[in-house]
């Protein structure tokens, strides 16, 4: 109980001190707001470690791809990864839902750093109406897309069926996929405590490459993360 009042407050108050230090940054350019990001990527794994006595291990750096544009899928299971990701790759540019462009300060963050916004509400190929903004950002800059296929924050147990996003993604602008999986729901859950003295693992797995069919392609990146995932619990 103390170690997780602990953890929230300072991380918390981090968060915000954070935010309220790169305020100016909103007027600068993007590269001195992303930096923010990274902050908070290395204040939360901080935070984890102090207060909780949690471990972070990064599992299969030699896949990360260098050589071509790419967008990463992570499973989703905590507010670790929107933060920590940051850390490991180059300022990775999310695709989040819209309700977070509207929260005062950090919504401005959100925007400023180029995250692509969409209606989750709207299941439709019309919704996808955002590909102009991603193809936008992987043509004038390095930064990775990521995206979470889940749709939304699971239980470490649960397994859902990918949605169909990062597969339109696949198709439609023709990039290699970075698969990773994260047990972070186990530390830091959706609902309920927090729990200290575990271990969070990121698997960077095997890149997966195009020219797949978009339904084979599927497939194959929700095996490769549950999989890991199964190895992992």
């Amino acid at each position: 109980m103390i170690r997780n009042l602990l953890f929230s407050t300072f991380f918390f108050l981090g968060i915000i001190v954070i935010s309220l230090i790169f305020l100016p940054a909103l007027l600068l350019p993007r590269k001195i707001t992303l930096l923010g990001g990274k902050l908070m990527g290395h204040w939360a794994g901080f935070c984890l470690r102090v207060f909780l006595s949690v471990k972070i291990i990064i599992k299969g750096n030699e896949n990360v791809i260098t050589d071509r544009k790419f967008f990463i899928a992570s499973s989703h299971q905590s507010m670790f990864e929107t933060f920590y990701l940051q850390t490991i790759f180059n300022s990775p540019v999310f695709i989040l839902k819209k309700e977070l462009l509207r929260i005062p300060i950090f919504g401005w963050y959100l925007k400023k750093i180029g995250s692509i916004s969409i209606n989750r509400n709207k299941v439709s190929k019309d919704n996808l109406g955002f590909f102009k903004d991603i193809l936008r950002i992987v043509n004038s800059s390095n930064r990775p897309l990521i995206i979470f296929p889940q749709g939304t924050r699971v239980l470490p147990d649960e397994r859902p069926r990918f949605k169909k996003g990062a597969m339109r993604i696949y198709q439609k602008l023709n990039l290699a996929c970075q698969p990773v999986a994260i047990n972070s729901g186990y530390v830091w859950p959706k609902e309920g405590q927090k729990n200290s003295y575990k271990t969070i693992t990121i698997s960077i797995l095997t890149p997966i490459s195009t020219g797949l069919e978009k339904e084979n392609f599927l497939k194959i990146l929700e095996e490769q993360i549950y999989t890991e995932l199964n190895l992992l619990n």
